[in-house]
Formats: C-alpha cells, structure tokens, sequence
C-alpha cells in the first residue's frame, strides 16, 4: 500500500517574474506591513498563478528588494512575484494592473531565472533625491553644500552613532556612502542633494537622513529633510 501524500502539496515555481514599481510618499506612520497587505490582496485577486495560493489560505509568494518607509516615495522599487505557471509578458501586465496598489505603476517588467540568488541579496546601493532647508530658515548655498559633500567623501571616516532599541550604537557612516552631490537650490532657498548610499551586510545601511545630517556639521548649518524620493535599487552586478 502507497503511502499518501500531503493534501495540499506545494506546487513547482515555474516562472520568477521582477517588477519594476513607482510609488507615491505615503503616510509616515503607515505601517509597512499595510503595503505588504495591499499587494497580496491585489495579486490574490489578479488571477495570477502566484506560488502559495495554491494552499488553503495560502499567501503569495512575493519578495520585496530593500524596506522603505512609508513616508518617502519611489520612482523605481523593485520586488518579485513567484508563478507556478508560465504566462507570457502581455497577460502578465495585463494581470499585473488590476493588482497594483493604490498609487502604485508598473514601470517595467522581467521574467527573470528561476536560479539567481534571492533578490534582497543582490540589492546593494540605493539612489535618493532629498530636498533639505536650513533649519535658521536662510537660503542655502550649493557650492557650500558642494564642499561639505567632497569633505565627507574624502574623509577616511565618518564616526556617529545610532539607535537601536533605545540604546546608542557607535558605527561608521563613510563606508555607507557611495556619492554626494548638490544638485542646486529652488526658489525657496531649499537645496537639493543627490545621494547614493550602500546596502553592507555587515556594516547595515546608509540612512539617506543620517548622510544629510553629517553634511549639515560640515557646512556649520543644521539641515533638515523636506523632502525623500529614493530614485532606485542598484543590484550588485549593476556597481
């Protein structure tokens, strides 16, 4: 006599599809795992063959590039849905838009290898347009912010501290900074900076605020975030 199998046995992952997603700022105290709820809902709707829903109140099977706070918008996010099926593109973002959440749009689509390692892994860098004001109120001046962007890149370190479950951590924030660059400064006298910090599995990640804060020493001006567009994920091939 066989012995039976599971009754509910996971089916096979036959196609790895990488969205490429713009997303508005959202509230700052929306919590992120609204945004995750908003996707499986929309993706368990869509008709999609998502892996997991296959399952007795099953989850799809989705994976997300890097977090991201609700309160800062996004030109291209990067995430990945798992099909137990293969469909071609034009059904897939067909699908696709019925599943997108409030805001959201698809930017691009890739039906990518079913072998690569896993995509938080292979995120290593991250973009970000940040709009800063003096907090004195005064217009800000680019070739100072420009100056105190080179300091900090030329620096051989970064000492400051974080914290972490109410406690402070002393770690280094030059080795989390890739580029700085102010752009310029808009009517308002408000400046805006271009950032780029890493993803360091050991050393944790470049806060795009903290790299503002670091640059508002060096000028001799606090600065004060108005406004975070993280303009995209950069993979490790990709640096």
């Amino acid at each position: 006599m066989s012995t039976p199998g599971p009754a509910n046995p996971t089916a096979e992952v036959r196609q790895r599809w990488r969205l490429v997603v713009r997303r508005p700022a959202g509230p700052p105290g929306a919590a992120p795992k609204e945004l995750v709820a908003a996707w499986e809902s929309g993706l368990a709707a869509s008709g999609l063959p998502v892996a997991g829903l296959e399952q007795p109140s099953g989850r799809p099977r989705i994976a997300f590039g890097a977090p991201l706070g609700a309160g800062i918008a996004a030109e291209r996010e990067l995430m990945e849905v798992f099909l137990v099926e293969r469909w071609p593109v034009a059904q897939v973002r067909a699908a696709l838009a019925t599943a997108l959440p409030a805001g959201h749009e698809l930017v691009d689509l890739h039906d990518v290898w079913l072998g690569e390692p896993p995509l938080t892994g292979q995120v290593a860098a991250a973009d970000y347009r940040i709009t800063v004001r003096a907090v004195d109120g005064r217009e800000l001046d680019r070739a100072s912010l420009q100056a105190a962007s080179d300091q900090l890149l030329a620096a051989a370190a970064l000492p400051r501290t974080r914290d972490k479950g109410g406690r402070p951590i002393a770690y280094d924030l030059r080795p989390l900074v890739l580029a700085a660059t102010a752009l310029a400064v808009d009517p308002d006298g408000r400046a805006v900076l271009s950032i780029r910090t890493s993803f360091d599995p050991e050393r944790g990640v470049g806060r795009p605020e903290e790299v503002v804060a670091a640059i508002g020493e060096l000028v001799g001006r606090p600065l004060e975030v108005a406004k975070v567009v993280r303009e995209r994920l950069l993979l490790r091939r990709e640096l």
